[in-house]
């Protein structure tokens, strides 16, 4: 097995997580501002959803960061990721100025959700809990 069969789903799950660890604490510590940001796009139970916000970005993140039924974690986040993109970042729906940036971040979280759906397809790789 070469280096980037035994490390390099390590580095990419490590990357990934990366980009939902921090977000989770985030919402986490800014718990009130995080339901404000959500009740301010019109969704249903503000303080719910940013319950689940959390417990995905953070619990999955780290279940995913060290291979813990990684398959699943990545499944989760592939599902909350493209949600998100659709609510959030609807640029077919924004005012001209905001289309380019939500546009790219849309596409960002639909290129995101692809790297998950790998981890869903292949596992975790050698260097994790699940080994698998």
């Amino acid at each position: 097995m070469n280096f980037f069969q035994q490390f390099g789903p390590l580095i990419g799950r490590l990357l990934i997580a990366l980009l939902f660890i921090p977000a989770g604490i985030s919402k986490l510590t800014g718990f009130a501002g995080t339901v404000g940001y959500i009740a301010s796009k019109g969704l249903p139970m503000p303080t719910v959803a940013a319950v689940i916000a959390v417990v995905v970005e953070l619990g999955l993140g780290l279940a995913l960061l060290v291979g813990f039924k990684a398959r699943w974690a990545a499944l989760g986040l592939a599902l909350f990721t493209l949600a998100a993109g659709v609510l959030f970042h609807n640029f077919w729906a924004v005012p001209p100025e905001q289309v380019m940036a939500q546009q790219i971040n849309f596409f960002k979280n639909l290129a995101i959700v692809g790297g998950l759906l790998f981890i869903v397809a292949f596992g975790a790789g050698p260097k994790a809990i699940d080994k698998a």
